[in-house]
């Protein structure tokens, strides 16, 4: 399994700004890109029995370092298809991944369905 990039092991050098797809090193996993890496793995997830206001000021902590990330979509999307339970992952909360997955396996009945419907018409 991926190693979550918040966790400070390795420290990575990240550029300030996003690199074209195209330019970075494919064989690289994206989280060296990470920019949690040289965080608080503390800020992205919840310590047992949080107060809500703590909760909510620590994840719009986490959010606004996800904003600089040069790789926050690949982390979303690692975390949308693990899919991860806890912690901010790419600028979401779990209750925010969840939400885009329902979005998601929605949009996914309804693509069936149409496809369905065009074959049975077309038959």
């Amino acid at each position: 399994m991926l190693q979550p990039p918040h966790q400070s092991l390795q420290v990575a050098a990240v550029p300030a700004q996003r690199a074209p797809v195209q330019d970075r090193d494919q064989e690289a996993p994206w989280h060296t890109e990470a920019v949690c890496r040289r965080d608080e793995a503390g800020l992205f997830f919840a310590p047992s029995k949080e107060p809500t206001a703590a909760r909510l000021s620590r994840e719009e902590a986490a959010k606004r370092v996800c904003a600089r990330c040069p790789v926050m979509v690949e982390c979303r999307e690692h975390a949308l298809l693990q899919p991860e339970p806890y912690g901010v992952w790419g600028g979401l909360t779990a209750a925010e991944r969840r939400v885009v997955l329902a979005r998601r396996r929605r949009r996914d009945l309804e693509l069936k369905k149409a496809a369905r419907g065009t074959i049975a018409a077309a038959g």
